[in-house]
């Protein structure tokens, strides 16, 4: 069952963003599969691409490698942060969530 995510909806382009999961709560209460994709405004000149996220399901023992995980994800989003505080965007708000993040 689709169910969207608004807590990202804080400016501009997150309120252009929807996330949905796709899948139900796995056995741990948590789902695997989620879509980011764009919604199409008057200003969009560069539609945004869908981006489909797979996360591990089920236990590796038996299921395998068949998804990311969570630190790897986060992993993306420190790099990103770390990058935008070395160069112009440089900010308070950047420093404290790279720091939560960490």
């Amino acid at each position: 069952m689709e169910r969207e995510i608004t807590s990202h909806k804080v400016n501009g382009l997150n309120e252009a963003l929807r996330i949905t999961t796709t899948d139900e709560p796995g056995a741990g209460g948590a789902h695997h599969e989620y879509v980011i994709a764009g919604v199409q405004g008057p200003l969009d000149h560069h539609p945004i691409k869908t981006t489909e996220i797979h996360f591990q399901n089920g236990p590796i023992a038996e299921a395998g490698y068949n998804g990311i995980s969570g630190e790897a994800l986060l992993a993306v989003v420190v790099d990103r942060l770390e990058c935008f505080q070395k160069g112009q965007y440089a900010c308070s708000e950047n420093a404290l969530a790279l720091t939560k993040i960490q």
